[in-house]
């Protein structure tokens, strides 16, 4: 078996070989153009718009400690890093792990696909790999673990996607490199160019002995590493969509603003990739959907993280809110695959996606988690308009009874007036045995156009001032007003790791202005030594809409 593998990894160098000669030479730093190189087939990044919901998984030896994956390496003593290479995958078992399980509640959440960790930082490898003995078939498991993954992904429909790191912690190690992410000096021109053949290696063995590989998330390693993986990920795989190194993939958070580009937001359900046994905050299920529908609402794809346990088991505070995102998702299922931002992503609470064919938009009604059952609720929509074959319905809900309350009327109305779409409706579904819900219904509104055009604003810059902070924007559009309040919202920022966690935002003053044009607002009472995050808002007469969101820090 080995002898097969190492000849189609051969035949494959060769082929890549006589594709690499046409290539110009790896140099030891490229440009931010060059890194970003984008090979994607259009049709493969119109699969992402449309999946829109993927999960990530984190899984290494260490895991066994519950700490950071992969990190604890950089800055640790000699006699850690040797016992972290050679002592710990030994009591690495995950005989629990059942990649089928996995996939099965991945697809009962509406993911479309999973990205697992072929390979982080640490250099510790999933799979069968000839490049080095730091792999999992040297551990008690003895198996590989990227075959099991690929094959039930794929029984379940799902697209499969590989995450692979170029940087290798390992690899540094074992060539008497200090191990780091960053590097004063480069790396000897000889040791480099064994570095990044030991990353095409691996990368060829990965994209030739598992089939069609969907999806890769390569991290780390930028410059020439990431290159020459993404080259020969390419090479062997022209159909394959590379997100992170070709597309935005932001990073425990959302983008601030709706973009037609694709983008892959990557966030933990925790503070943590990992398995994180102690000291975790982890996100609740209504937080995490509310996350998916603004990435929707934006045009994005979430892709969820989870960290099995070393014994490979999910952790049950992470199959809990799977579970509760897979009620969610399997009522409102239709509001979030195959949809499009609409010409705003949200009218304050309610946030918006529309059909590809533009003739239906979903309202996704946020912040009602006090709403009881068979209890009526009005809401007004301004930028939508109704024409006269409008349809109003709340997925999921036929309208027709309210379990227990036959005098209850559970039918959705709705009314076009000047200021907007008024539409009223009930909670009339049973979803939980105590007859509460604490997560978004979602408003399907057939055969509507929009009702305004609608204004743009940008967020400029932010500068401390013996007065205070200074919070530029500009009027991008006034859309159809003649005139429009604009002003900023802030925050004190929550830190990396936390910044999906909810805090409320401060208002400034608003000014009242008719024409597109730059504008400021000084925050004096902002404490010191403190990072705020901010973003202009503008005021429409019917709409609000917001700029990116930046970030400034008070000394």
């Amino acid at each position: 078996m080995k002898s097969e593998k190492q000849a189609c990894i051969w035949q494959s160098l060769i082929s890549l070989l006589i594709f690499s000669l046409m290539l110009p030479a790896m140099a030891q730093t490229v440009n931010v153009d060059e890194a970003l190189i984008n090979r994607n087939q259009p049709e493969r990044e119109e699969w992402l718009k449309d999946a829109g919901f993927g999960m990530f998984i984190h899984f290494s030896f260490d895991s066994q400690l519950g700490m950071v994956i992969s990190h604890s390496m950089v800055g640790a003593s000699e006699d850690y890093l040797d016992r972290f290479i050679n002592v710990l995958p030994q009591t690495f078992n995950p005989d629990e792990y059942s990649a089928k399980e996995i996939a099965v509640l991945a697809k009962l959440a509406g993911m479309k696909y999973i990205v697992l960790t072929t390979k982080h930082h640490s250099g510790f490898c999933l799979w069968d790999t000839e490049t080095t003995e730091f792999n999992i078939m040297q551990t008690p498991y003895g198996k590989d673990l990227v075959a099991e993954f690929v094959d039930a992904t794929r029984e379940q429909g799902l697209a499969v996607g590989f995450y692979y790191s170029p940087e290798d912690f390992w690899f540094l190690h074992t060539h008497n490199q200090t191990v780091r992410r960053r590097f004063p000096e480069p790396l000897p021109d000889e040791l480099m160019e064994e570095y990044v053949a030991y990353v095409e290696t691996q990368c060829t063995e990965l994209m030739s002995n598992y089939g069609q590989v969907d999806v890769l998330f390569f991290d780390g390693g930028e410059g020439p590493l990431q290159e020459k993986a993404k080259e020969v990920s390419w090479g062997l795989q022209p159909n394959v969509l590379v997100t992170r190194g070709a597309i935005a993939t932001p990073e425990q958070t959302v983008l601030g603003v709706t973009s037609d580009k694709p983008w892959e937001a990557c966030v933990t359900m925790g503070t943590q990739w990992q398995y994180k046994p102690t000291n975790d905050d982890y996100k609740s299920g209504a937080r995490l959907i509310e996350i998916l529908i603004e990435s929707r609402a934006k045009g994005g794809t979430l892709l969820l993280n989870v960290g099995p346990k070393p014994n490979g088991e999910l952790p049950i505070e992470q199959e809990e809110r799977l579970r509760e995102v897979a009620a969610w998702h399997f009522i409102n299922q239709e509001a979030v695959q195959n949809v499009r931002p609409w010409i705003i992503p949200r009218e304050r609470d309610i946030w918006f996606t529309r059909s590809k064919d533009g003739n239906t938009v979903y309202a996704y009604l946020t912040n009602q988690s006090d709403w009881p059952r068979g209890e009526r609720r009005e809401f007004v929509i301004g930028s939508v308009q109704a024409t006269d074959q409008t349809e109003v319905n709340v997925l999921g809900q036929s309208g027709a009874v309210v379990e227990y309350q036959p005098e209850v009327d559970g039918q959705t109305y709705f009314e076009q007036k000047e200021d907007g779409l008024h539409v009223s409706c009930v909670r009339a579904h049973r979803i939980y045995n105590n007859h509460k819900w604490h997560n978004p219904i979602v408003l399907k509104l057939e055969n509507v156009v929009p009702a305004l055009e609608p204004p743009a604003v940008q967020t400029v810059s932010a500068q401390v001032s013996s007065e205070g902070v200074v919070l530029s924007g500009e009027i991008i559009d006034t859309g159809d007003a003649k005139q429009v309040e604009v002003g900023f919202v802030y925050r004190p920022y929550a830190g990396f790791t936390e910044a999906l966690y909810t805090q409320p935002w401060q208002e400034t003053e608003f000014k009242t202005l008719g024409e597109t044009e730059a504008f400021t607002v000084t925050v004096p009472q902002l404490e010191g030594s403190n990072e705020y995050e901010y973003q202009a808002v503008l005021r429409h007469p019917k709409i609000e809409v917001q700029g990116d969101i930046q970030r400034i820090t008070v000394r």
